[in-house]
């Protein structure tokens, strides 16, 4: 995509020169490429098909993701979206983690907006990523594609971070606190993702935290289920706030494919403290089924036991319950029929149309307002410094 003229496109992905002070380049990946070169990463992602819109292919990003991928055939597509092959055919289902495994989609992101939210952040940023090689089995982001959600990393990455930047300067300084945070404006960059495993493929989300790092009125901000040392190597200075999202660990062995253990998620927080992150909790998603309320309180007394103050004096947390879909659930009984059984309660649910226009379905208000009421109980009694910043 072509810079604006007042912006031209630089040889390098931060070329803008609006603040004389400005250094925003990432630093440098560690000796040998660190944990992306990892057997573990490999584990994660063993990339041997790529589907590319041509314009990603020719960006800098792109020619940078596939001279790391030396041999695996790229099919040409005219759009990252819709891809026959791919999300609309019915048998990627049974291979639904495969395909999460082996499979990259290239494109270049064309929507370029930025939305309120007021809950997880003030805003909502343009993603750089849509898609995620973990295959948690409530996921809402594969509800619209069909039958399959690898990774789609949209190589505009230059794009994007202009776009943000502008939108941050346009906002000025945060005049009143909001819950979100009390003096910064806080950006979502990972709605549709997750940002540490875009880590393993390509550098932007380091483009994104460097960037960050330099916008003194504004933060960046992303949930992850995922422990990738190498962002520890980013140095964001206190302008990044990592989420890690955490639930007992029963819930997350049948729910949480793919992901890190809850255990290794809530080790890694003092680590990113110490390496200039904001550290949060999301409580996400609560699913309720028998003995839920005996496991959250053991899982809030491991956070108790394990995180030293350091973590706990800036530590908050969402509370977030379980929304459904009956698309994704019909997907999931083709690959994952176990956790259906446990997702899947129209008892307790009901269908509700969300603020984008989805049907979704979730927990009755009733049997949600109780649920909520005793999980900010149980917080209270077993890690009563940790602050809800919001729950629903």
């Amino acid at each position: 995509m072509n810079q604006p003229p007042e912006e031209p496109e630089q040889p390098a992905l931060f070329g803008w020169r609006d603040w004389d002070d400005w250094d925003d380049t990432a630093p440098a990946p560690p000796p040998g490429g660190g944990f992306r070169d990892s057997p573990q990463a490999r584990r994660m992602l063993d990339i041997r098909e790529v589907y590319a819109e041509p314009a990603a292919l020719l960006s800098p990003r792109g020619r940078q993701i596939m001279a790391r991928l030396p041999g695996v055939p790229v099919t040409e597509v005219p759009g990252h979206w819709r891809i026959p092959s791919l999300h609309g055919n019915d048998g990627n289902i049974a291979r639904w983690t495969r395909v999460k495994t082996e499979t990259l989609v290239l494109g270049v992101r064309q929507s370029l907006t930025t939305r309120p939210n007021g809950r997880s952040a003030d805003w909502i940023a343009p993603g750089p990523s849509n898609g995620c090689a973990m295959a948690c089995a409530y996921c809402y982001v594969p509800r619209r594609k069909g039958y399959a959600n690898p990774i789609t990393l949209f190589t505009n990455i230059e794009a994007i971070i202009t776009h943000v930047r502008r939108h941050v300067r346009a906002q000025g300084p945060k005049r009143e606190p909001t819950q979100c945070d009390p003096r910064s404006w806080v950006y979502d960059i990972g709605e549709n993702g997750d940002c540490s495993v875009d880590a393993l493929v390509c550098d932007n989300t380091a483009d994104l935290v460097a960037a960050f790092r330099r916008l003194p009125t504004a933060k960046a901000s992303f949930a992850t289920k995922f422990v990738n040392p190498d962002l520890l190597t980013l140095d964001p200075q206190g302008r990044t706030r990592v989420r890690f999202s955490v639930m007992p660990a029963a819930d997350s062995r049948l729910l949480d494919i793919r992901t890190s253990p809850v255990a290794e998620r809530i080790a890694a927080a003092a680590d990113f403290l110490d390496a200039g992150y904001e550290v949060h909790f999301n409580l996400s998603p609560v699913v309720l089924r028998p003995g839920w309320q005996r496991d959250w309180a053991d899982l809030l007394d491991h956070l108790d036991d394990v995180l030293p103050d350091r973590v706990k004096e800036q530590a908050a947390a969402e509370v977030i319950m379980l929304t459904h879909n009956q698309q994704l659930h019909e997907v999931n009984l083709g690959w994952h029929p176990r956790a259906e059984e446990m997702l899947w309660q129209p008892a307790a649910q009901e269908t509700k149309r969300s603020e984008n226009g989805a049907l979704n379905v979730r927990y009755t208000r009733e049997v949600k307002r109780e649920a909520v009421a005793r999980l900010r109980e149980l917080i209270a009694a077993h890690a009563p410094w940790l602050r809800i910043r919001y729950a629903f």
